[in-house]
């Protein structure tokens, strides 16, 4: 199992801009990657996701124009660059493999407010 380590995540006003970075502790460079988020109370949901190759697979429709996703496979990290924050994205932000997860990190918490 691989172990992945959420950052980047803070306080942000809205329109700011966050890069999340998550470091797994093994190889994922055959894994198609996701960027989640939770916020309380709510399942949670996938944000992004890249190919192995590194194209974007999936954007969710509130994100698009807006986040963007990225991986260095030779440093087995997977970033999302979030861009023109809103308060709707204030949440927990995850990563995880799209197929076969692995347990979850602690995540990073993103809040957006003025």
């Amino acid at each position: 199992q691989v172990q992945f380590v959420e950052s980047g995540g803070g306080l942000v006003q809205p329109g700011g801009s966050l890069r999340l970075s998550c470091a797994a502790s093994g190889r994922i460079r055959f894994s198609t990657m996701g960027w989640y988020r939770q916020v309380p109370g709510k399942q949670r949901e996938l944000v992004a996701s890249i190919s192995i190759g590194g194209s974007i697979l999936n954007l969710r429709d509130s994100v698009k124009g807006r986040f963007t996703i990225s991986r260095d496979n030779d440093k087995n990290t997977v970033y999302l660059q979030m861009n023109s924050l809103k308060t709707e994205d204030t949440a927990i932000y995850y990563c995880n493999r799209v197929n076969n997860p692995d347990p979850w990190g602690q995540g990073t918490q993103v809040n957006v407010s003025s």
